[in-house]
């Protein structure tokens, strides 16, 4: 089988002696690779942690992550921004739009760090349906035309595996319908891997895979056989 990611025996402690916050306790994971994977939870159950972790915008305090069978817990600062450049892209709840830029030129602002052409950039934007968005700036998008937007940045650089997180928690159920349908034609279409974090349990259900966490552990994983289309998701 090929894994994305195998998690051994990680751990990611924050603050030390009484002050001491273990967020993260001693996980071992497989995620499989071309999956919608979600990582289902309560606030404080270790979501946002374990996002960081695999987007190496982080580091575990012990234990490895493999990604493609690369260790990524072990590269440096520099190493670290590299990997994310070249195989991750981002899908935040908050859209973090430059507020100066129009919709292209901040898709642009992505394929210009990763070295793409601009041409990446009006590509994504065209499969997600804002190609008469171009020249507007985020102050003259609707919530979801920004998500777009940001959908649009984090894949203009054809990563790996998009990590989205909680990438509806802004918008209304309507509008979050739309951008979960756009994360899954990703899945379905492209074969981009896909793990996304909720609190959200009818979320879950669209996905091939949901890993329940609690304080900081793994309590459950299993696969869905038959996920929801996001149109049938009750909010």
């Amino acid at each position: 089988m090929n894994y994305l990611y195998e998690i051994k025996s990680i751990e990611k402690i924050y603050g030390q002696g009484t002050g001491k916050t273990v967020a993260i306790k001693s996980m071992d994971l497989n995620i499989e690779q071309g999956k919608f994977t979600t990582i289902l939870g309560p606030s404080g159950s270790g979501k946002s942690t374990l996002l960081n972790l695999l987007g190496a915008l982080d580091t575990p305090t012990n234990g490895n992550i493999f990604f493609l069978e690369e260790n990524i817990s072990k590269y440096n600062r520099n190493t670290l921004a590299k990997f994310r450049r070249d195989n991750i892209g981002f899908v935040f709840q908050s859209y973090n739009l430059l507020p100066n830029l129009t919709a292209l030129e901040n898709v642009e602002f992505s394929t210009e760090i990763t070295g793409l052409t601009k041409d990446n950039a009006k590509s994504a934007l065209d499969l997600l349906g804002l190609s008469n968005r171009f020249n507007h700036y985020p102050s003259e998008l609707s919530g979801g035309e920004q998500q777009r937007v940001s959908i649009a940045r984090a894949i203009a650089k054809k990563p790996k595996v998009l990590l989205c997180d909680e990438p509806t928690g802004a918008l209304d159920n309507k509008t979050g319908v739309v951008a979960l349908k756009i994360l899954r034609d990703l899945n379905k279409t492209l074969g981009t891997s896909i793990l996304l974090i909720t609190h959200n349990k009818e979320i879950a259900r669209m996905s091939d895979t949901v890993i329940k966490l609690l304080n900081g552990e793994i309590v459950e994983v299993h696969n869905i056989s038959h996920p929801i289309s996001p149109e049938c998701i009750e909010w």
